[in-house]
């Protein structure tokens, strides 16, 4: 059975990395560790792990291609001996697909839970024009090898 697309249309053109994402996404069926996502203002989120029995040099938090990775691991500790363990040393990886322009601000471990600030800076929208080129001059053929003139650059 082949799989259809979701962005397969031509007014969508360049959507592939959207459905990769989604893709990813719904991959992911991680439950462990609960977090939390809370909007703090119009342009910060924070997202809150709780992660119990974790210190600092147990996490790793890692940034790329907008994919966010938070990851734990405690080591075993043979030393001791335990008439019951019903807390595990366990290790996780938990990520999270973050939109494009949102930065890491900070994280810090309180009290078992990791909260990881996120900020999205304000952008001044740009305009840019662009500039037309007369075919004609160049007898109705585009020749694409060519480069278009930047204007910014006086030459």
């Amino acid at each position: 059975m082949t799989r259809v697309p979701l962005f397969n249309s031509p007014l969508l053109l360049g959507f592939d990395r959207f459905e990769r994402t989604l893709d990813r996404i719904g991959r992911a069926a991680e439950s462990y560790p609960p977090y939390n996502i809370e909007q703090l203002a119009e342009n910060r989120l924070r997202i809150t792990l709780a992660v119990a029995g974790f210190a600092p040099e147990d996490l790793d938090i890692s940034l790329e291609a907008n994919q966010l990775t938070i990851r734990g691991r405690q080591t075993d500790q043979d030393e001791r001996v335990f008439l019951h363990r019903g807390i595990a040393a366990r290790q996780f990886q938990r990520s999270f697909v973050l939109a494009d322009g949102l930065e890491i601000a900070g994280a810090d471990l309180t009290n078992g839970l990791l909260s990881i600030e996120i900020m999205r800076p304000e952008v001044q929208p740009q305009i840019r024009k662009i500039p037309i080129r007369n075919a004609a001059a160049t007898s109705g053929r585009i020749d694409v090898n060519s480069r278009a003139p930047n204007p910014a650059r006086k030459e």
